[in-house]
C-alpha cells in the first residue's frame, strides 16, 4: 500500500501508523483523514493485526485541522471536513483491534481529540495538549466530545475556555495519558504496551473493545443488561474455553480466534 500523508510498518501482530506530515505540524487535513480511515478499514478485518500504534513524524504529534482548509470555504466544505473527523474518530473506536496513542509532542484542537479517542495513550515527557480553538474564534467543539469523555466535565471545560497547555504529568494525572516515559523510551514503551494486549486472545480484545464502547454511556441497570449479554456470549466462544481450560491446567493458551 502507498500513502501521501501516513507510513505503515509492522512489529509482530502490532502495525504502527505514523502520521507523515511534520513540515504542516502533521495537520489532520482531509486527504489524510480520509487516508487513515482507509487504513484502519483495511487493518480492521486483517486477522494477523492484534493491535494498533498510531504515531507521528516530528516533533509535533499534530496541531489539529489544517488551517488552509478552514479559511473562505463553504458550508458544505466545512460539514465534509467536520463529518469526516468525526467518521475518523468513531473508526479509531468502533474496530477491534486496540489503538494506542503514541505522542511525542504537542497535540492541539482536532490533535488532541484524536490522541482522546485512542483507546490507550502513551507520551513523551515533552508531550502537550490543548485545545486552543477558542483564541482564533473557533471553539473546539468536535474535540470537545472526546476530551470530555476523556477526563470529566470541569477540567475539560478549563482547557476548552483558557485553550492553555497542560504538560504530560497533568495529562496522565487528568486521565487523558496512561504512561509518560522519556523520549527515547516512548518506542519501546509502546511497543511493551502493545505486547502485553496481543497476548491476549483477538476475539476476547474485541469483544471487549466493543462492549466497552457500547456500554460507557448508559445508566447502569441498562449498561449491565448489555454487558451480561456480551459476557454470557464470550464465554461460550472457543477462546474463553480454551483460555479457563489453559489457565486451570498451568499452561499457555492456543487462541483460535472463534
Amino acid at each position: 500500500m502507498s500513502f501521501q500523508n501516513l507510513t505503515l510498518t509492522f512489529q509482530g501482530s502490532t502495525a504502527v501508523i505514523t502520521l507523515n506530515r511534520p513540515s504542516k505540524r502533521n495537520a489532520l487535513s482531509l486527504d489524510l483523514m480520509q487516508e487513515l480511515i482507509g487504513l484502519l478499514g483495511v487493518l480492521e478485518v486483517d486477522k494477523e493485526v492484534f493491535c494498533i500504534i498510531l504515531a507521528a513524524a516530528g516533533k509535533v504529534f499534530s496541531a489539529g485541522h489544517d488551517l488552509n482548509e478552514m479559511v473562505g470555504r463553504t458550508v458544505s466544505d466545512y460539514r465534509q471536513l467536520f463529518e469526516t473527523c468525526t467518521d475518523l474518530m468513531q473508526k479509531i473506536q468502533a474496530i477491534p483491534q486496540p489503538v494506542i496513542a503514541e505522542v511525542q509532542g504537542i497535540a492541539t484542537a482536532a490533535g488532541c481529540q484524536l490522541a482522546a479517542t485512542c483507546d490507550l495513550v502513551v507520551a513523551a515527557e515533552e508531550a502537550g495538549f490543548a485545545t486552543p480553538g477558542v483564541r482564533i474564534g473557533l471553539f473546539c467543539s468536535t474535540p470537545m466530545v472526546a476530551l470530555t469523555r476523556a477526563i470529566g466535565r470541569k477540567r475539560a471545560m478549563q482547557m476548552l475556555l483558557t485553550g492553555e497547555t497542560i504538560d504530560a504529568e497533568t495529562a496522565a494525572d487528568w486521565g487523558l495519558v496512561n504512561f509518560i516515559v522519556p523520549a527515547d523510551e516512548l518506542r519501546e514503551a509502546t511497543l511493551k504496551l502493545a505486547k502485553r494486549i496481543t497476548e491476549a486472545s483477538p476475539l476476547t480484545i474485541g469483544l471487549g473493545k466493543q462492549a466497552f464502547y457500547s456500554q460507557i454511556d448508559l445508566d447502569q441497570q441498562l449498561a449491565y443488561k448489555l454487558t451480561k449479554e456480551i459476557m454470557t456470549n464470550n464465554a461460550m466462544a472457543a477462546d474463553a474455553q480454551e483460555g479457563m481450560a489453559a489457565f486451570m491446567e498451568k499452561r499457555t493458551a492456543t487462541w483460535v480466534g472463534k
